[in-house]
């Protein structure tokens, strides 16, 4: 009887085990899903042409409201920085350039490359965006209608932002942020991918969201 005990036990022991095991894994694994970003064709069921043109926006929209980004496109002249959003430190400016100001330039920390030890990033181009194509604490079709905007996009065509968003450096920085910042969804070249499928489709922008 007590070897029958035993057993039993070790049985429910080991099937714990597994199960816990399973947990585990699905809750790392969860992140990395909501980390991701939907090819264009997975919205192919979608059969009203500005409706899939929005919704490939909508996907988008996950990179542009990261923190990657949006640190880097606040509502003010101070940049943010960290998962949290948080304001930079040492407090620092645009200045009339982007670059910082004449006694903070952005290039007094931020080298050519991410400087791993000081947990500093970097690239040779590093600086905050024209204080027109700031988005922060924006809603997504206000995001869409600014994108769109020569006036507010650095003077861009559609196209252009093609290879702004998928193909330039700093804006790629944002998936390869270095240790301890959590990297925007996806890939570079799938963002690129479903901004193109978004600019041949029409460029429609997702309805705003009525309040009531």
């Amino acid at each position: 009887m007590k070897n029958r005990l035993w057993i039993l036990t070790g049985i429910i022991g080991i099937v714990l085990i597994f199960i816990l095991r399973a947990e585990a894994k699905s809750a790392s694994a969860k992140p990395l899903l909501e980390n991701t970003l939907a090819s264009p064709e997975s919205f192919a069921s979608i059969k009203d042409p500005q409706k899939l043109s929005a919704a490939y926006f909508t996907e988008l929209s996950k990179v542009l409201t990261n923190q990657r980004c949006v640190n880097c496109h606040p509502s003010g002249d101070t940049p943010r920085q960290g998962d949290t959003r948080r304001l930079h430190q040492p407090l620092v400016y645009r200045g009339v350039d982007g670059f910082g100001t004449n006694s903070m330039r952005c290039s007094t920390c931020h080298q050519s490359a991410n400087f791993e030890p000081g947990r500093i990033p970097g690239h040779p181009g590093w600086h905050l965006a024209p204080s027109e194509m700031a988005w922060e604490g924006k809603t997504v079709p206000e995001i869409c209608e600014q994108i769109k905007d020569p006036q507010r996009n650095g003077n861009r065509t559609l196209h252009d932002l093609i290879d702004h968003i998928g193909k330039d450096t700093l804006v790629g920085w944002a998936w390869q942020p270095g240790y301890g910042r959590t990297p925007a969804p996806g890939t570079q070249a799938q963002a690129g991918a479903l901004v193109e499928a978004w600019v041949n489709s029409g460029a429609a922008c997702p309805q705003q969201q009525s309040s009531r």
